[in-house]
């Protein structure tokens, strides 16, 4: 803002008001305005109040983060630096909040968790309990 010329007194807004979005007054990255529309269009109830679309965007930007930066460890440990929907499967049904959250949930192109059914592991043939630490037990 350049002042140029003399500036009346503290009365009413000036002249160049720059427009502050929802988002930029909650402080957070999520669309404000947008859930606030969708809300309104869903017609989930008559009515929404001014808090919710803020609270809205705020929970759905922390679930998003929280998805973001186990994914990004996960690709990280791959030793990869772009997230895939692997790397988000992985992060999701490591975490047991997530996995609860999200348990009916397919991500497309996500695989399944390594796991092999102990049944199926090879039995360990040659290990009695009498060889099992018999050799320091002599010294």
């Amino acid at each position: 803002m350049s002042s140029d010329g003399p500036t009346k007194g503290g009365r009413g807004k000036s002249q160049s008001t720059k427009s502050v979005s929802r988002s930029q007054k909650a402080g957070i990255q999520f669309p404000v305005g947008r859930i606030a529309r969708f809300l309104k269009a869903g017609k989930y109830s008559d009515r929404v109040g001014a808090g919710a679309p803020v609270y809205l965007a705020a929970v759905l930007e922390y679930l998003a983060a929280e998805v973001l930066e186990l994914a990004g460890n996960a690709a990280r440990d791959n030793k990869k630096n772009r997230i895939v929907p692997r790397h988000i499967q992985l992060a999701v049904r490591n975490d047991e909040e997530l996995s609860k959250l999200l348990g009916t949930v397919t991500i497309a192109n996500g695989g399944v968790l390594p796991n092999i059914h102990s049944n199926l592991l090879p039995k360990r043939v040659g290990k009695g309990k009498d060889e099992i630490g018999s050799a320091s037990q002599e010294f």
